[in-house]
């Protein structure tokens, strides 16, 4: 059987980029791996070896990437990484309100459809059975109402969706993707894994007339890397655990399901529970009753509603999930109760009791709101200590731009152990794995003790223990007097036990 990829006894160059015992791995022809383990295991430090990113010693590594003619490693693999689906080239310029300020997108600026038209023209022919492929992912995916849409307006989701069809144009003998899954609706989900399945099976084409036209003239090999061990889809056919940073040898999927270790129903210890219990008011009370009061809230770009009149009320203590497909404006509507939407001025809304536009700043709505998503994620660029990402939450900032105090300080290690990162303060925040950085951006949501608290997806790129144990940390917060939350989220069983209320927004066509 053709082995597509061979690593015997690898060793990286670098010293830094060494795994913990040398990485043995085969993948053959008609195999298609999930890369699992635990958040900080070494997944993606043992990726960037098989991709190339990381050089071995010679001799260490070999590939057989026929019938390919492709001649490098880069074009023969392509890696769908975490941080590509939270933005693209210019990501140096990125902020996080970016996403919703029109004035900063210029005629320069590419739309979505205008990216993928030159993904696709550079990676083939350009004739009639690949323009109706193209067609059929679009529709395959419901992208074709996002085509027109920039870039920078693109909903997590739809980025995935995005980055996803640009990477099948260039026809790759090996697709590497990053937790696929995260970041989309159930509907599309759906669809990704059929999509996967079918390119897995050699069947990426469909009928047209009486002609099927294929994806490619090769074969696809498939590597997932997934954090959630327990959304291993059925095309699988094999299981490598990176843990400790080390590769343990390859299973079958049945086996490795048949003998992966049961979770626990609670992870947070009832020590820290208490701790969390224990804290003390932070002083920063307010009069009314309900937390956000929307009335006939509309928002457009150009000629594209996102939200049309829309009335929602939450009220002090409660506990809201909000749901919805890919691009129906669940991040367009947080971004309006934090003050980052400059439309959110034109509308009619009123936060903590107090109407929008009547004289407040934005410091003083954002000093009761404690908030993470993936576009501050993804406006995380610097190259601070973990411990100094945490603190930035105390002063509301992207970056730190005011020394704290040592109990300042204290607080952030406070926040830091109860969510798993001690002994991580001085690590450099973009040399940590994805899920320890969403760990850490989740500290800097809580580190203020906020009345209100918006947690837009925050279970993405977490391993099946850190999910529970950030829904553990949010039980346990949100048991303390009138505390509010907003969370986002795709998957109902992600809800922690205290939700009480849900809002399912429906994408406008």
């Amino acid at each position: 059987m053709q082995e597509i990829i061979h690593i015997e006894n690898g060793v990286s160059k670098m010293p830094k980029w060494r795994m913990a015992t040398p990485v043995n791995f085969t993948t053959a022809d008609g195999e298609h791996i999930a890369v699992v383990g635990p958040n900080g295991g070494g997944k993606s430090m043992f990726i960037d070896m098989v991709v190339g990113r990381h050089p071995l010693f010679p001799d260490m590594a070999r590939y057989d990437f026929s019938p390919s003619r492709k001649q490098l490693v880069s074009d023969n693999i392509k890696y769908i990484t975490f941080r590509d689906t939270y933005g693209g080239d210019n990501d140096r310029t990125y902020f996080l309100q970016q996403r919703w300020n029109q004035m900063e997108i210029d005629a320069e600026t590419p739309t979505a459809g205008q990216k993928l038209e030159e993904a696709f023209l550079m990676a083939g022919e350009d004739t009639p059975e690949r323009r109706r492929l193209q067609q059929h992912i679009y529709q395959l995916f419901c992208m074709e109402h996002l085509l027109d849409k920039y870039i920078i307006l693109l909903s997590s989701g739809e980025l995935r969706k995005f980055k996803l069809a640009s990477t099948l144009f260039s026809a790759p003998r090996v697709l590497v993707m990053d937790n696929p899954f995260i970041g989309l609706d159930e509907e599309t989900r759906e669809q990704l894994k059929h999509l996967l399945g079918d390119l897995s099976r050699q069947q990426m084409s469909y009928s047209d007339t009486d002609k099927q036209i294929p994806l490619s003239q090769q074969p696809l090999q498939i590597i997932l890397v997934l954090s959630k061990s327990d959304d291993i889809p059925d095309f699988i056919t094999h299981v490598v655990e990176v843990r400790d940073m080390t590769v343990m040898p390859k299973v079958t999927r049945e086996h490795y399901i048949n003998n992966r270790p049961s979770f626990p129903k609670s992870v947070l210890s009832k020590e820290k529970e208490a701790r969390i219990a224990a804290l003390p008011d932070a002083g920063r009370a307010y009069p009314s009753e309900e937390v956000v009061s929307m009335r006939k809230v509309s928002i457009q770009y150009g000629s594209r509603t996102i939200l049309h009149e829309l009335d929602w009320v939450v009220r002090k203590g409660e506990r809201w999930a909000l749901s919805g497909q890919n691009g129906a404006g669940k991040s367009t509507l947080l971004s309006l109760v934090c003050a980052d939407n400059p439309q959110s001025y034109a509308c009619d809304i009123a936060l903590f009791g107090q109407d929008r536009g009547h004289g407040e700043s934005i410091w003083d709505i954002k000093k009761h709101i404690g908030y993470v998503s993936p576009e501050m994620h993804r406006s995380y660029q610097r190259n601070l200590p973990a411990i100094r990402v945490v603190a930035s939450g105390l002063k509301d900032s992207v970056g730190l731009y005011v020394k704290p105090s040592d109990k300042d300080y204290d607080i952030c290690r406070f926040w830091m152990d109860i969510f798993g990162l001690s002994g991580k303060e001085e690590a450099s925040f973009l040399e940590l794995s994805s899920g320890e950085q969403r760990l850490a951006l989740l500290a800097r949501a809580f580190v203020k003790d906020p009345e209100l608290l918006i947690l837009d997806e925050p279970l993405h790129g977490l391993d099946n223990v850190n999910r529970q144990l950030v829904k553990d940390v949010i039980e346990a917060f949100c048991k303390r007097k009138d505390k509010t939350l907003i969370m986002v989220t795709h998957y109902k069983e992600e809800w922690p036990p205290c939700i009480n209320h849900s809002l399912v927004l429906k994408r406008n066509l």
